[in-house]
């Protein structure tokens, strides 16, 4: 049995359970879920909070995925232990001004007014975030700065699809685009071609949200991630690997929602 370590896949799964196994003085607990799909491939994924999810086909052990999972144990160690160090760096969000928010990869500072007659408002001015509330609440503030994201991503994603479309020559409509919020993921693609991208990807760099838009796109093609897939990478984006790379290392600071 093959193994293919992936950041982000799609496929539809039947049902979930937890296994685990011990590598070295650490238990690693993985989440494994079953894939619909044909392949025979187990999909390994290590998120930004640590968590670890094995898609694996239907037909396959527990014994054989255990195994299969073994294998990459050196590289989950990694990554978890990658991802940790990172963590221990942020600093939970207190909404207050002097903060710094990431929008299109750049970082901004936040100024909070207090105004009790003013419109409740976010608004980027002179490379500040400004919000506007009646009273000071630190809740209202991460309110209406979720709302600005959300509002930015909507207009962002589809001037961004719209322009790397062009690359994309085996689209033959434009698909639908929808906005949700995921703890794990930058972008899926669903079965009829639907694109769903996370709003915190707004804050990324432009060329990581045209990156994750391709990837999505490349899913239209082909479902999986095969040869195929990867080839029509390589021919829209050359440099996605660099351009992954870099979007791997904000994940933690841009998912999580810490600064």
């Amino acid at each position: 049995m093959s193994v293919t370590i992936e950041s982000s896949q799609k496929t539809p799964v039947l049902a979930k359970q937890v296994l685990g196994f011990h590598y070295g003085d650490e238990h690693i607990a993985f989440e494994r879920t079953y894939r619909m799909s044909n392949a025979q491939r187990v999909l390994i994924k290590v998120h930004p909070d640590c968590s670890v999810l094995v898609h694996a086909p239907a037909a396959a052990s527990d014994e054989d995925v255990l195994n299969a999972v073994k294998k990459r144990a050196r590289w989950i160690y990694q990554q978890l232990r990658d991802f940790r160090a990172q963590l221990t760096h942020v600093v939970p969000r207190q909404y207050i001004s002097g903060e710094s928010y990431y929008y299109l990869g750049k970082q901004h500072m936040l100024k909070v007014i207090a105004d009790p007659g003013a419109k409740q408002q976010v608004k980027l001015l002179r490379g500040k975030l400004e919000v506007t509330v009646r009273q000071k609440n630190s809740e209202k503030v991460r309110e209406l700065l979720d709302m600005w994201y959300k509002s930015r991503a909507k207009e962002v994603f589809a001037k961004r699809l719209c322009i790397v479309l062009e690359q994309a020559l085996w689209v033959s409509e434009h698909p639908p685009l929808r906005i949700l919020t995921m703890k794990t993921q930058w972008g899926s693609c669903s079965p009829n071609g639907r694109l769903t991208l996370n709003p915190h990807l707004v804050k990324a760099p432009r060329e990581c949200i045209d990156y994750v838009i391709l990837h999505e796109l490349c899913h239209i093609a082909e479902h999986n991630h095969s040869q195929r897939f990867y080839r029509l990478m390589r021919q829209v984006m050359p440099n996605w690997e660099k351009i992954k790379s870099r979007l791997d290392g904000m994940a933690t600071t841009l998912l999580n929602g810490v600064c």
